[in-house]
């Protein structure tokens, strides 16, 4: 019988056991934000590659300042459009000399060179596309950041979480040491893109030989029935009516880390049910064009800014009453280093 595979052979796949990284005490339990920094488009439209505008760089400076003010060093994960455009990128850049935040690569294949695949939702996932092109759209994404930057990115997010079964063995081929991109308890396979069902949310080594550090997004199980949640795969994942009914009794809610379409209060109670079960390294997250109006489902208003702002308030209040304190990507980086 033929062993399953492992997430050193491609990210669809769960660690072996012990492939998860043991972080060390002196780590403590620390939260990171990775902002998955693109393009401004039309969600609800069909992929364009002609959708590439980059207008919002005076709220991105206004999102910056608001989370250095809060200790947060944030990871931007960065597409093409946005490393390329005159006014974002040398924004970017100054950010990381002057130490308050990390730029990581961010592939939206739509809009990333070479452009030689047809433009469709299939193809929106990387990890779809045949390895060489794969390779070469995030090769020339390295590239561009590290030109602008002045250094290499170590982290990648794929755009729509969209990683395949080469994506693992191309990001260490590239240098990359940190992958985001498993967001576990969501499945995108109606959309053509990678079910994440029964991946973990504790980082773990993946990649050929280990070489990468996955560092998983943050979702948890709440409500009364939150011990089955990954034993009830359509419900778990937000399909049908019943999933519906659960959330709506506050039975059984899935609750990503992200200010993007969960109240608060959830999310305070997703952060308490994370550090329950263990977890010492919380992942949030949000898209950078959700720091202006008008550009994402979420921030529609002024009234919906002032809402972001605040829920981060909360969240940043909560988790200094939980003892959780950020962390920056080198912090990562040298505790799963130092992990045994």
């Amino acid at each position: 019988m033929t062993a399953p595979p492992s997430s050193r052979e491609t990210l669809l796949a769960p660690p072996s056991p012990g492939d998860f990284i043991d972080l060390p005490e002196s780590f403590g339990t620390r939260f990171m934000l990775v902002v998955d920094t693109e393009e401004e488009f039309d969600w609800d439209a069909p992929f364009d590659r002609e959708s590439r505008a980059v207008t919002i760089t005076d709220a991105m400076e206004r999102g910056q300042a608001y989370f250095a003010a809060a200790g947060v060093r944030p990871l931007y994960v960065t597409d093409y459009p946005v490393i390329d455009d005159p006014v974002a990128g040398p924004m970017l850049a100054r950010w990381v000399a002057q130490g308050q935040a990390d730029v990581g690569a961010h592939c939206h294949p739509w809009v990333n060179p070479p452009h030689v695949e047809e433009v469709n939702a299939f193809n929106s996932f990387a990890g779809n596309l045949p390895e060489a092109l794969e390779r070469a759209k995030i090769a020339a994404l390295r590239d561009r950041l590290t030109e602008v930057i002045g250094k290499p990115p170590l982290a990648f997010r794929a755009g729509r979480y969209g990683v395949g079964p080469n994506s693992g063995a191309i990001l260490r081929d590239l240098g990359f040491r940190v992958d985001s991109s498993i967001r576990g308890r969501f499945d995108y396979a109606a959309q053509h893109g990678p079910d994440f069902g029964g991946l973990p949310l504790l980082p773990y080594r993946a990649g050929p030989d280990g070489g990468l550090i996955e560092l998983p997004l943050s979702t948890a199980f709440v409500g009364g029935l939150h011990a089955l949640g990954d034993r009830l795969p359509g419900v778990a994942r937000g399909r049908g009516l019943a999933a519906g009914l659960l959330a709506r009794a506050g039975l059984l809610q899935r609750v990503p880390l992200t200010p993007e379409g969960i109240d608060a209060r959830d999310a305070g109670r997703a952060i308490d049910r994370l550090l329950a079960d263990g977890l010492r390294l919380l992942m949030f997250s949000f898209h950078s064009p959700t720091l202006a109006p008008g550009h994402t489902p979420y921030v529609r208003t002024q009234a919906d800014l002032d809402a972001f702002y605040g829920w981060w308030d909360r969240i940043f209040s909560h988790l200094a009453h939980r003892g959780v304190m950020p962390a920056g990507l080198e912090d990562v980086l040298a505790a799963a280093d130092g992990a045994g």
